[in-house]
């Protein structure tokens, strides 16, 4: 048997290769070296270049510039309300210079209305002519789809609301913590009004002051309001959310009950909200608590039996929990006054209103955080303020100490609905985070 070696390429190599001759070979020395020999002296240091220089002048045109002449043609300009922005600086920033509009806005009742519901990050379009004169302004309200307009009308302005066409865009977007929750958000181009959204849904489970860590975790998914012509109106509704904080998964879910509300819950089925909220303002003080009190008008010791909250007049009055309006109107020492009737024979009552919410009447469903009226100081009272009333069986109970009833959950029927209502918006928070790993 003949055994055959394999060898490697480069041990064949040698036998390969082809032998160049020793006369080819030296040729090429030479050449190379006579290459270097040239590159060596073609520069000689510190010496000056040979080079002859030549100026050449030329002589260029004038631009010729037109001023256009002036028009009378409008301009359209278009901004975002801005945090502590005032009716002044709005309408600086639009180009507006115009006394009899910041009157009408000022005096009228529709113009104060539509400044009170002004938030920012709204959109503000105003048609402005040369001279600084109003045409038209139209201004976004607190819900997405309600729109201020104001129209020049001869030397004064009419107002008018209705509801503009909006289209809804679902966006999904998720980030990670690094230093703050708003810093996440930004960087994740979430909108500011999104943000606070989910720190509200998040804030009874998750204190975001002390227990944000690095490397946790959100998504959210939600919607975008834009016009007819695509531009962006505002923001609609959170439909899911989910926050991994130190490892531990909370998430929230959009879902609408069977006598058509809306609220948020977690994925098993549970309100997040309580059934009653504490305080029917945002921001405000107690002025006088539920006690035997002097009476500033009466000028005698009586029961005060609610609670009252100190605030600027006109700020926005909120329903305390879902309910149906038993009566509006004026009512004695309350002023103008909602009461509001809610399961388990409880009632609330908001007094000394300047003004009710548009369309509020008796049998009107109301739901939690609703916005029914505006504070004022109708009745026997001595300076803006809401007169607020907690009654279980007719019977008044002070709203600070009290233990509030807690929201109703989902019936088993209510469940299967319930999942197979919301089951989409979860899918797209399972999309956000194929590889997540939960404690």
């Amino acid at each position: 048997m003949l055994i055959r070696k394999s060898k490697i390429l480069a041990d064949r190599a040698d036998q390969r290769a082809p032998k160049l001759s020793r006369r080819w070979l030296s040729v090429g020395i030479v050449g190379a070296l006579s290459l270097t020999v040239v590159a060596a002296t073609a520069v000689v240091p510190n010496q000056p270049a040979n080079v002859s220089t030549q100026t050449i002048t030329e002589t260029l045109g004038t631009p010729q510039f037109s001023i256009a002449a002036s028009s009378d043609l409008p301009f359209v300009h278009e901004d975002r309300v801005r945090r502590g922005d005032t009716l002044e600086t709005i309408f600086q920033r639009l180009g507006v210079n115009d006394a009899e509009a910041s009157r009408f806005m000022r005096k009228s009742d529709e113009g104060r209305q539509a400044l009170r519901q002004l938030r920012a990050g709204k959109t503000v379009t105003a048609t402005v002519a040369p001279d600084g004169s109003l045409i038209e302004l139209t201004l976004p309200q607190t819900r997405g789809e309600d729109v201020f307009a104001l129209e020049r009308d001869g030397a004064t302005f009419k107002a008018k609301s209705n509801q503009k066409a909006l289209t809804s865009i679902v966006e999904m977007r998720s980030g990670t913590i690094r230093h703050s929750l708003f810093g996440a958000t930004e960087a994740a181009g979430l909108p500011d009004a999104v943000a606070t959204r989910l720190a509200d849904l998040f804030g009874t489970e998750i204190d975001f002051r002390t227990d944000l860590r690095k490397d946790d975790r959100f998504s959210v998914v939600y919607e975008t309001l834009v016009n007819e012509d695509g531009r962006q109106s505002g923001i609609g509704r959170v439909l899911a959310a989910e926050f991994v904080n130190q490892g531990r998964r909370h998430a929230v879910v959009l879902y609408r009950d069977k006598d058509g509300r809306e609220d948020y819950y977690s994925e098993d089925g549970r309100s997040l909200k309580q059934a009653f909220l504490r305080f029917p303002l945002e921001f405000t003080r107690v002025t006088s608590g539920f006690s035997q009190r002097f009476h500033p008008i009466l000028k005698k010791w009586r029961q005060h039996k609610g609670v009252d909250f100190g605030a600027p007049s006109g700020s926005a009055i909120k329903a305390t929990s879902n309910g149906t309006v038993d009566f509006v109107g004026t009512k004695g020492g309350y002023g103008k006054v909602v009461i509001i009737r809610h399961r388990d024979k409880i009632t609330t009552l908001y007094a000394h209103m300047k003004g009710f919410a548009n369309g509020l009447r008796r049998g009107a469903a109301v739901t939690q955080g609703d916005i029914i009226g505006y504070v004022g100081q109708t009745g026997w009272a001595t300076g803006p303020h809401l007169h607020y009333e907690f009654r279980v069986s007719d019977t008044a109970k002070d709203p600070m100490s009290i233990a509030l009833p807690t929201a109703n959950p989902l019936s088993k029927s209510e469940l299967v609905a319930f999942n197979t209502a919301t089951q989409m918006y979860r899918k797209r928070i399972e999309l956000l985070n194929p590889e997540r790993e939960i404690n």
